[in-house]
Formats: C-alpha cells, sequence, structure tokens
C-alpha cells in the first residue's frame, strides 16, 4: 500500500446517524483529488468514546477507524493526527459537507507552499435570528483572518512545530490554534490561505434545536472567552450536543 500524501481527520462523537449523510461528500472531494493529481489520500475518523454505532458506521464506508476515549476536541483532532500517515492534514468534523473542489484547493495550497489554511463556513439555520449570529461571525473572522475548526489543513510539520491542539482547552481551541498556525507562517515567510472562494456547509442542528437566545449567549466574542479549560463550563457543548 503507498504511503498517502493527504489525511483527512474527522473526530466523531454519537455521528452514527450523521456521517452517511456528510462522509460521502468528504470521499467525493479526496477521490476527485486522487483522479486529478495520480496521489492517494486517506480518511481518519476518530471515534470519541461513541455510546452508538458510529464506529462501525465509519468502517462501513472502507476509511479507518481509531478511538480516543477522553472527551475534548483538541485531543480527539491530535489523535487523528498521530494516526495520520502522510505530510498533510485536512481536518474537517462528522457533520460537514465538502464541496467536490475542497481537497484539490487545499492541497493545491500547501503544493505551492503554503504552510495552511481553511476553508469558510456557511451556515443556513432556519431562524432569522440564527442566520444573523452567523452573518456576524462570519464577518467577525473575514476582518480578523480567523478561522473556525470545521474545517483547516496545514502541513504536518506545521502541525507537530507548533504543537498541535491545545487539549486544555474545551471552546476556542481551533481560533487559537490558527492563530500559531498564522504565526507560525509569519515567522518562516510561508502564506497561510483561507480559500474564500469556496465554502463547506455544517449541519444546522444546534442552531435549529437550540433557541437563538440560548445559541447567541453561548456564541459571542466575550463568552467564547471564559474559562476555557473548564470541562464543566462547557459541558453542555460535549454533554448535550444535539443530535
Amino acid at each position: 500500500m503507498s504511503t498517502p500524501a493527504l489525511s483527512v481527520v474527522i473526530p466523531a462523537f454519537n455521528e452514527a446517524a450523521y456521517l452517511p449523510r456528510y462522509l460521502p461528500s468528504v470521499l467525493a472531494s479526496l477521490t476527485r483529488w486522487e483522479e486529478i493529481t495520480g496521489r492517494t489520500g486517506e480518511v481518519v475518523v476518530v471515534d470519541n468514546a461513541s455510546t452508538d454505532a458510529t464506529a462501525d458506521m465509519a468502517s462501513s464506508f472502507g476509511v479507518r477507524v481509531v478511538t480516543e476515549s477522553v472527551r475534548n476536541i483538541g485531543r480527539v483532532r491530535n489523535t487523528g493526527a498521530a494516526a495520520a500517515r502522510s505530510g498533510w492534514l485536512f481536518f474537517t468534523d462528522a457533520d460537514v459537507a465538502l464541496p467536490l473542489e475542497a481537497v484539490i484547493a487545499a492541497a493545491a495550497a500547501m503544493d505551492a507552499g503554503a504552510v495552511g489554511g481553511a476553508i469558510p463556513p456557511l451556515y443556513t439555520p432556519e431562524r432569522l435570528g440564527a442566520r444573523l449570529l452567523c452573518a456576524y461571525w462570519d464577518h467577525y473572522r473575514t476582518r480578523r483572518g480567523g478561522a473556525q475548526g470545521v474545517n483547516q489543513f496545514c502541513t504536518a510539520d506545521a502541525f507537530h512545530h507548533i504543537g498541535g491542539y491545545r487539549d486544555d482547552l474545551f471552546m476556542s481551541e481551533d481560533v487559537e490554534f490558527f492563530a500559531r498556525l498564522t504565526a507560525h507562517g509569519q515567522a518562516t515567510d510561508r502564506p497561510v490561505t483561507i480559500l474564500d472562494e469556496l465554502r463547506v456547509r455544517p449541519s444546522t442542528r444546534r442552531y435549529d434545536q437550540w433557541s437563538s437566545l440560548r445559541m447567541l449567549w453561548w456564541q459571542n466574542p466575550v463568552t467564547a472567552r471564559l474559562r476555557l479549560r473548564s470541562p464543566r463550563m462547557w459541558r453542555h457543548w460535549y454533554e448535550t450536543t444535539v443530535r
């Protein structure tokens, strides 16, 4: 078996119902890149102590499954990166649909010298209040040059150089990681590329099932900086995630 050039890492907790909806878009994007370039890739799903059939469902798609028992998203992504066998890492969530060009564009950016980057999300919740909140965060991201963890990519060398994701944070670990990745790119004179011409499409299950006021309380620039190391503070995000 040839060594893959790119690894897609997908953290998954109780995603048996969502993987059949979203994993095919990941496989289609990866396959398209393989067809165009002649390179090979792999998908690593990290089963994070699921109590449903997440591992079996992922395996049914022919992807590699590894396990991580500690419920912390940074640690889960790090476990996936440790299991990856390639020089390029492409992180996405289990409930995110990729455009067909996603892997092609990310790989091309790193081929051209980028240390990493991201594809911004496009959320389409049902309620107006939720849509306005998503629009605000998109504007905030654009103005500050950050990127959410729904999709981030980087070279394995850069990932290991900056120490991966912080596993002592229970929220905003993706923003913190991307800030360090950007600083590393600046220090090495290699760009970090935001692929604004594309959008990944996450599910809107939390926006649609939680009230707009509840989402506003937990998703604002002030709250998103509070007690980030406290599992109790952010237990609702881990223990009561809507499905």
